[in-house]
């Protein structure tokens, strides 16, 4: 989900975009179809697609998992960094948003990396665990509903290996969890993980303030 916290005008975000990405021409197409739909809200920026396929080319991941695909940019943007062989599974409950983002899988012929499973992404991670997956996966996004974000996060560390990486979207949700009167139940689930994640002896974890907040964690 794509919210800008950061402050910047439209001008400095322009040059962020130009000097910070290396988004392609099929990722711009469908991050432009996407910002014409009603839930446009919920596209990542390329900001934060650009730090994913970093991330997963940094740490050599071969192995991906995603709880949200929606239109399918964040899937594209990692499944174009992952090595040959790799593979990502993506969890998503619409058949008509990642309908979107299977014609431009195709077209980038990436489709074949990634695996979608259309279902309550909590089945779909109970599966893979009862197909013993557990500690099989080298990278782990979470952007989907907030109030199942603790149990996806839970899920993960149970699937993603010690020493492998699990980024989570929309940690700061346009600052509404700073302010102690906002007490949503998005808002209120967020502000449980971020506590959570901070005393959390299980993991390393970083704070970025890209987009609307991601964090970095690192199952040890």
């Amino acid at each position: 989900m794509g919210h800008d916290i950061t402050g910047w005008n439209q001008t400095v975000s322009d040059y962020i975009v130009r000097f910070g990405t290396e988004e392609t021409a099929l990722m711009r197409a469908l991050r432009e179809e996407t910002a014409a739909m009603p839930e446009s809200g919920m596209q990542i920026g390329p900001d934060q697609g650009q730090l994913l396929g970093f991330l997963i080319r940094l740490t050599g991941a071969k192995r991906a998992i995603e709880i949200g695909t929606f239109t399918g940019y964040s899937a594209l943007a990692v499944a174009q960094a992952l090595p040959p062989g790799g593979t990502l599974v993506c969890c998503d409950v619409s058949e008509k948003w990642t309908a979107i983002g299977r014609r431009y899988w195709t077209e980038a012929g990436v489709a074949a990396r990634i695996d979608l499973r259309i279902a309550p992404a909590l089945e779909t991670l109970a599966a893979l665990e009862a197909a013993g997956a557990a500690g099989q996966f080298d990278f782990g996004f979470i952007d989907a509903d907030k109030e199942n974000y603790d149990s996806y996060y839970e899920a993960l560390l149970r699937l993603v290996r010690p020493g492998g990486l699990i980024a989570i979207d929309n940690v700061l949700w346009d600052g509404a969890v700073a302010d102690p009167d906002n007490n949503s139940p998005s808002t209120a689930a967020l502000k449980a993980l971020n506590a959570k994640i901070r005393d959390d002896a299980r993991v390393d974890r970083c704070l970025v303030p890209i987009g609307d907040g991601v964090t970095l964690v690192r199952p040890r």
